[in-house]
């Protein structure tokens, strides 16, 4: 039998499940696939006619009258007509026999109104009219509205007298509607003719560095996870940041991705479902180019399989050996600077962003010795909102390495401070206050003191002072530091940079 498997027609044996015909593609483990069971297509006449002359067409959208239902019964005798002239009020077509009653009433005739009129007062010479501007006037045909010119109207000056109409048709609208499921279930047995799709293609585009890049940090792990679904979008809310300073606007049409960049639930990404009007909020960041049945199916609460275009190009955490293989696969030139061995792993990466890699061709990769990386433990249960913060300013929010930059040390004093973020902190609600404060412990001053936002690392046990040297009520207790804090503090100097990375349970 024979699928479709992302947009490749395949042949099965009879009763192949889903996961059997998804060996090989692009999946994740628990996230939903579309199955599209049949498409049924439906051809139906609309209300709007073409009007075909040799320069070109004009569209009419009849009204719902018995003048348009008049026109559609002398559509015949028009076909061949001519322009009979063309003045700064009217353009008139015609003429041919109708049976129109005499009106010699004045009427208001809109521009690109369609109407009738009768030459000389006689039905037997009646003229189909376009309006060129609002005006009023005695046709004799009373209202003799037909509808309204919809398309094509800069042909309605170009036209010239004994132009001839070459055809006359009505509009066909063809719709399809989709008989389709979404599913986890990969033992669902499929039939002949299905097509399945198990991920989205999302290109990103140039224009929005800033925002794509925001794009590949959130679905990092390929998966998005869909926070919200309406009949306009589906949303992803994993990423809420009020970081992102960057232009919005622009018409968002079916498949387009966007990530709001002010306002509430800044950091939201959207893809669309269909067209909407453009927002000042929200930034263009890429299109999805395949997978739209799956788009359209999905549900809130569901895992998506996500491929972007490009993938995001960051060495951050491998070695410099293997850092230059990994940007030489995508035709970046690595330059390495602090410890430049094999050995040494890269912390920070020069530029960070991948389309600005991408442009310049060229990155720079500062390495580290190993154990000039030091472990810490976060407190997600605990202190959620702190860790939140803690890991945003440290990069650890985007990247496997992040740092910390000495705010406060000398010899002697019982805590390390580090520089924080004094806006960020002002947002800091008390959570996770110590009873005792224990050496290694972190913790990060909250709203209710001075320093809000400042990081400090406790470095002799204390019961009344805690990691940033304020009391219980002040400290946000966010972890506890792993690593080797006698290395950590050796020839240690205001305005340093240390990196740290989080401690995994599993490695």
């Amino acid at each position: 039998m024979k699928v479709k498997v992302n947009g490749k027609e395949l042949e099965f044996p009879e009763r192949t499940t889903l996961r059997e015909a998804l060996e090989g593609e692009p999946y994740s483990p628990g996230a939903a696939v579309s199955v599209l069971i049949s498409r049924d297509y439906t051809r139906s006449k609309t209300d709007e006619y073409e009007i075909v002359f040799k320069r070109g067409s004009v569209l009419i959208k009849l009204d719902d009258s018995p003048e348009a239902d008049l026109w559609r019964s002398v559509v015949d005798d028009l076909k061949g007509n001519n322009v009979r002239w063309n003045t700064s009020k009217i353009l008139a077509i015609g003429s041919f026999p109708t049976s129109i009653d005499v009106d010699m009433g004045e009427y208001m005739r809109k521009k690109y109104d369609v109407f009738f009129s009768l030459g000389g007062f006689d039905n037997k010479t009646t003229y189909m009219m376009i309006s060129k501007h609002n005006h009023r006037g005695r046709y004799g045909a009373g209202p003799g509205r037909i509808g309204k010119l919809t398309r094509g109207r800069y042909l309605v000056d170009e036209l010239q007298e004994a132009e001839e109409i070459l055809d006359i048709r009505p509009v066909v609208k063809e719709t399809s509607s989709e008989n389709s499921i979404i599913t986890t279930d990969l033992d669902m047995v499929l039939a002949e003719g299905q097509s399945v799709e198990s991920y989205l293609l999302m290109e990103l585009w140039e224009s929005s560095p800033l925002g794509a890049e925001h794009v590949l940090i959130t679905l990092r792990d390929g998966i998005m996870n869909v926070s919200e679904q309406t009949n306009i979008y589906i949303s992803c809310s994993d990423n809420i940041s009020q970081g992102l300073d960057i232009t919005g606007g622009g018409i968002r049409d079916a498949g387009y991705v966007t990530v709001r960049v002010r306002g509430k639930n800044t950091g939201k990404i959207y893809i669309y479902k269909r067209r909407i009007h453009p927002s000042e909020s929200h930034t263009r960041v890429g299109k999805v180019i395949q997978g739209c049945t799956l788009l359209n199916m999905a549900e809130a609460g569901q895992k998506l399989k996500v491929i972007t275009r490009p993938e995001r190009i960051l060495s951050v955490g491998m070695t410099q050996a293997e850092g230059m293989d990994f940007l030489n696969s995508h035709g970046i030139e690595q330059e390495r600077y602090g410890d430049t061995s094999d050995e040494a792993i890269i912390v920070e990466q020069d530029p960070e962003m991948t389309l600005e890699v991408l442009t310049v061709k060229k990155v720079r990769t500062y390495g580290v010795r190993t154990k000039d990386i030091f472990p810490i433990k976060l407190y997600y249960e605990a202190a959620p909102k702190t860790v939140r913060y803690f890991k945003k300013v440290t990069g650890l929010d985007h990247k496997p390495i992040g740092s910390l930059q000495v705010y406060f040390t000398y010899e002697g004093l019982p805590m390390i401070t580090f520089e924080g973020d004094n806006d960020g902190g002002k947002s800091l609600y008390p959570e996770n206050e110590f009873e005792e404060s224990y050496r290694g412990q972190i913790g990060v001053t909250n709203q209710v003191r001075p320093h809000a936002g400042l990081i400090g690392i406790r470095l002799h046990d204390d019961k009344e002072y805690g990691p940033t040297g304020e009391e219980p009520y002040g400290t946000n207790i966010v972890g506890e530091f792993l690593g080797d804090l006698n290395h950590l503090l050796d020839g240690i100097k205001e305005g340093q940079k240390i990196y740290i990375k989080e401690y995994k349970e599993n490695g």
